[in-house]
């Protein structure tokens, strides 16, 4: 296990290593931009959807860039996976204490990998709302189904049925996520636990979007278009304006090909591959990820 010295080190080192095959891509046409123009692009939504793979730091540093650069010309609100629902981070005395205030599970997320991001965020002043439902509610609807969600956000999902292909793509990715073990009977539960995240997040941006902008910061499977939040934000509203990033990772073996992402991201930002990443797989037992 890596020690915080050595990933603050390895956070301070990245700029130098960061121009190393990192890349912005549009995946209509699979050209190549920087982050001055994709801020240009998106800059004018009412809703900018962030992903990230959890255990990557440069996805996360990144983001925290490209707020605090974006709110330079349009006022940002963020909305953010690791909080809870109904809490707002306000910076009181340290970083990690004060996100924990705000429902932040420093350990769950494996602190500090977020820090970077947080502290930009934090020193950008820019608003930081939760947007999570508790792990207990998560949990009890994966058992109980519909009935353990808030019925606010059971029926936000309810309205906004996924098409077949759609569903097909979300239930294939909790299957891999699950190391392809799910017991058949746990995959409607962890639908519904996942799109109830989903919702909640979206609950929150929807009541944050009175002016500029809202970023959301969330795992790759909460931003994808087509059974992501964006699902929700062309249902219950339809003319919002939104913009879905991918934050990917380089392939050892091929060339990334931009315009295969185009069902699931407008635009995707790719990084170096986390090297020392296990094989969840290999000690599968122990839970899944969320995505």
């Amino acid at each position: 296990a890596m020690r915080p010295g050595q990933l603050l080190l390895i956070t301070l080192l990245l700029p130098a290593a960061a121009s190393a095959g990192e890349r912005i891509l549009d995946t209509r046409d699979g050209s190549t931009l920087n982050r001055d123009q994709l801020i240009e692009r998106i800059a004018d939504n009412a809703f900018i959807l962030l992903g990230e793979l959890h255990d990557n730091p440069r996805h996360h540093k990144h983001r925290g860039e490209l707020l605090t650069a974006m709110q330079q010309r349009t006022p940002l609100i963020v909305v953010a996976e690791h909080l809870e629902r109904g809490k707002r981070y306000a910076a009181d005395s340290d970083l990690k204490s004060d996100l924990e205030r705000a429902g932040f599970d420093a350990r769950g997320w494996h602190w500090p990998l977020h820090e970077a991001m947080f502290a930009q965020i934090s020193t950008a002043a820019i608003p930081l709302f939760g947007g999570n439902i508790p792990r207990e509610t998560a949990r009890n609807t994966v058992r109980q189904g519909e009935s353990a969600l808030p019925a606010e956000l059971a029926k936000i999902i309810a309205e906004a049925p996924l098409d077949e292909s759609a569903q097909a793509n979300l239930d294939t990715d909790l299957q891999d996520s699950h190391c392809s073990q799910l017991p058949a009977g746990m995959l409607e539960g962890l639908r519904l636990a996942q799109r109830g995240r989903d919702a909640a997040m979206f609950e929150v941006m929807r009541q944050n979007n009175n002016a500029g902008a809202t970023a959301l910061l969330a795992g790759n499977g909460h931003v994808r278009l087509d059974y992501g939040i964006p699902s929700l934000i062309r249902k219950h509203l339809p003319d919002a304006r939104h913009v879905a990033i991918g934050f990917i990772e380089e392939t050892n073996d091929k060339e990334i090909d931009a315009r295969s992402y185009r069902e699931r991201f407008d635009y995707v930002w790719v990084v170096a591959k986390v090297e020392s990443r296990d094989d969840p797989c290999a000690s599968f037992g122990q839970a899944g990820k969320d995505r």
